[in-house]
C-alpha cells in the first residue's frame, strides 16, 4: 500500500508539472519567467522519477535525471528573485550553474558517496533556501500586490519544507532511498509545490507575468478613483507635498496611522489606481524628484551628497546611490556634475 501510495504521488506531480508546463509555454507569460518556471517544472519532474526507489533506469539516464533535479532549488530561487523583482547578475547565474555542475561532476565521477560533490550541492542548495526565505519575508510590507503577497508568505512555507527538510535530512543521514516514510513525505511536498505553482500562475496578478511587464518601468497613473479613494489621494498628496516621504524607516502602516486609514486602502489606492508595486518605489519616486533638485542647485553645490539622503530619509548612502542610479541611470555625483555644467 505504501509502495502503490508513493508511485500515485510522484505519477501525479509528474502529470501536474507537464500541465503546468503546457500551459506556461503556451501561455503570454514574459520570457524571463517562462524560462525559469520551465527549468522549475523538468527539474522538479526529474527529481520525482529520479528519486524512487521502484524505477529502474538505465546508468546514462539516471546521470541526467540527477543533473537536472539537482538543479530544482537553483530554479526555484531564480524564479522568487524574478517575480519579486530582485535583479541577479548574469555573471553570479552563471558562477551558481558552474557550481552545480562542478558538484555533480565530482559526485558522480570523483566523489565518495558524500565527498566535496556531495557537500558542495547541499550547501548551495541550503544558501539559495535560506536567501528565498528571506527574500520573501523582508519584502512582505514592502509588496503592494495583494495576490503576490501571498505567494511571499506561502512559497517560503513550502520550499523550507520540501527542498530545505530534505537537503538537511540528506546531510545528516545520507539518501532517502533507504526511507519510505521520507520518500512519501517529499513527494508530497513537491506535489503540493505544483499545485501551488499553478495557482500562483492562475491568480497572481497579470501585471506581474505577462510579457508587457517586463519592459514597464514606470507606473501607469489613472483618474479612475472613486469618492472615498478620491478623498484619500488627496490626503496622500497633501502628506507627500509637505514632506512626509522624508521621514526615516517610513513605512505603509505609518503612513496608513499618519493619513488615519486602513493599511489595505492605501495599499490598494497606490498600487492599483497610482500603478506602483512596491511602497518603496513610491516613496522613491518622491524622494528622488526632491534630490535631483538638490543636486542641480548651484547654492548648494557643497552639499554633500551623503546630507543629501540622510534629510531624503535614507539610512547611509548606499540605498540612495541605488535608487537615484535606478530611477536616472546615473550616480549621484555624475547628475550634479552634467546638471551643473548645463546651468
Amino acid at each position: 500500500m505504501e509502495i502503490h501510495l508513493d508511485t500515485v504521488i510522484r505519477l501525479m506531480s509528474v502529470g501536474a508539472s507537464a500541465l503546468l508546463l503546457m500551459m506556461i509555454l503556451v501561455g503570454n507569460v514574459r520570457r524571463s519567467l517562462k524560462i525559469v518556471v520551465t527549468g522549475l517544472l523538468i527539474g522538479g519532474a526529474a527529481y520525482q522519477i529520479n528519486s524512487s526507489t521502484f524505477l529502474k533506469l538505465d546508468r546514462a539516464i539516471e546521470l541526467a535525471l540527477d543533473l537536472i533535479s539537482l538543479s530544482t532549488p537553483f530554479w526555484t530561487w531564480l524564479f522568487a528573485r524574478i517575480l519579486f523583482e530582485r535583479l541577479t547578475p548574469n555573471w553570479f547565474i552563471g558562477f551558481l550553474a558552474l557550481v552545480y555542475i562542478v558538484g555533480w561532476y565530482l559526485a558522480n565521477f570523483i566523489d565518495p558517496p558524500k565527498g566535496v560533490g556531495f557537500y558542495l550541492i547541499h550547501i548551495t542548495s541550503l544558501l539559495l533556501v535560506a536567501d528565498l526565505i528571506y527574500l520573501s519575508v523582508s519584502g512582505l510590507a514592502d509588496d503592494l500586490v495583494h495576490r503576490r503577497r501571498m505567494v511571499r508568505i506561502y512559497l517560503p512555507i513550502l520550499v523550507g519544507l520540501q527542498a530545505g527538510g530534505i537537503l538537511i535530512y540528506e546531510l545528516w543521514f545520507g539518501t532517502t532511498t533507504n526511507n519510505l516514510t521520507v520518500q512519501i513525505v517529499n513527494g508530497s511536498l513537491i506535489f503540493a509545490l505544483v499545485l501551488f505553482g499553478g495557482l500562483a500562475f492562475l491568480k497572481t496578478d497579470t501585471s506581474i507575468l505577462i510579457k508587457n511587464a517586463e519592459n514597464s518601468s514606470a507606473p501607469e497613473k489613472t483618474s479612475d478613483l472613486s469618492a472615498s479613494e478620491t478623498v484619500l489621494n488627496d490626503k496622500l498628496m497633501i502628506a507627500m507635498e509637505n514632506g512626509q516621504y522624508r521621514e526615516t524607516g517610513l513605512t505603509i502602516q505609518k503612513l496608513a496611522k499618519h493619513l488615519a486609514t486602513p493599511e489595505h486602502r492605501l495599499r490598494a489606492l497606490i498600487n492599483q489606481k497610482l500603478g506602483h508595486r512596491n511602497f518603496s518605489s513610491f516613496l522613491n519616486g518622491h524622494r528622488i524628484s526632491e534630490a535631483k533638485e538638490k543636486l542641480a542647485d548651484r547654492e548648494l553645490v557643497d552639499l554633500p551628497i551623503l546630507t543629501i539622503a540622510m534629510d531624503l530619509g535614507y539610512n547611509s548612502l548606499a540605498p540612495f546611490n541605488r535608487a537615484f542610479r535606478a530611477e536616472t541611470g546615473k550616480t549621484p555625483s555624475d547628475f550634479r556634475r552634467s546638471a551643473i555644467d548645463q546651468n
